[in-house]
């Protein structure tokens, strides 16, 4: 082992094995970030403070919500992955793109299917599609958190080579040389740091400009995720896309930083949007507790 580099902490991928049933941290994680955001969401769909003349899902709202999300997490996130980073391969052996347990997931793609399962569930319920947006948007980094964790006990998604890095970890599956433990970089950025971002924003702005906090993430997001992505090691079916010594850490342009040119731009469009007003309900009315909330929706 090189001088300057930790040992891997072993940790089995498999958290609970009963019998032939396994259930992976992987698993878990998506789980915890379901229910921690399921948590947090009915917490701020109650708080009163926050919503002013928007209309607002009420608790059994977020309820229904969470099973539209985690289907459209789970399939935009599958589809996104064997669009954007394996599609020959996925060609030519079909079959493989139902083997999730193998791996496979893509964030951005997951982030479409989140955002159809958003607008869809809003249309159902005759709710502004930006505020759901933007309830997903203070919520999203708990997932985030909990699935860079999982990525760095399963050993996968692992940094570049830094063997003067005196915090670089040996990866079972990623050579003999150390890398950045770039999967928690990323549970730090992305996850840690633009919860804390998105708590504040809610805490200032409420959801009273329905799609500015949505924009604050998504934004947000595609800087953090850039920056990371120097760290990163990409995937070895694509490389680079373009150059070989773009940037301070070395190497050219990833997929992942590909990706985050739209969303960058997606994410400060809503913010002028949001901010100049452009998305506020056209109706003014009083504001609306919780309770009022409730009794609108029973009657609807």
């Amino acid at each position: 082992m090189p001088l300057l580099a930790l040992p891997f902490p072993a940790i089995d991928p498999v958290a609970i094995a009963i019998g032939p049933i396994t259930i992976k941290w992987y698993a878990l994680a998506y789980i915890a970030g379901l229910i921690g955001g399921w948590f947090y969401a009915r917490r701020l769909v109650m708080a009163d403070r926050l919503w002013g003349v928007v209309k607002r899902p009420v608790p059994a709202d977020i309820d229904d919500l969470v099973v539209w999300v985690a289907l459209g997490v789970v399939l935009g996130g599958r589809i996104g992955y064997v669009l954007f980073y394996n599609l020959p391969m996925y060609l030519a052996d079909p079959i493989e793109i139902l083997a999730i347990r193998n791996g496979g997931m893509s964030f951005h793609g997951g982030f479409l299917g989140a955002i159809l399962a958003f607008l869809l569930f809003a249309r159902s319920r005759g709710l502004n599609g930006y505020t759901l947006l933007d309830i997903g948007a203070v919520v999203v980094p708990i997932g985030l958190f909990f699935g860079r964790i999982a990525n760095f006990v399963n050993g996968e998604l692992w940094g570049r080579i830094a063997p003067d890095f005196p915090y670089a970890i040996v990866f079972p599956t990623g050579g003999p040389l150390p890398r950045h433990p770039s999967q928690l970089y990323e549970a730090a950025t992305e996850g840690l740091l633009l919860f804390i971002v998105m708590a504040i924003c809610a805490y200032r702005f409420g959801f009273r400009k329905p799609g500015l906090l949505g924009g604050i993430f998504v934004l947000g997001y595609a800087l953090a995720r850039t920056g990371c992505e120097f760290f990163r090691e990409p995937d070895a079916q694509l490389g680079f896309l373009f150059g070989k010594g773009l940037g301070p850490m070395g190497g050219g342009v990833t997929m992942g930083m590909l990706l985050c040119v739209p969303m960058a731009l997606v994410g400060l469009t809503y913010i002028v949007l949001a901010a100049t007003g452009r998305t506020r309900p056209k109706k003014t009315a009083a504001p609306e507790t919780v309770e009022e909330a409730r009794a609108t929706r029973a009657g609807a």
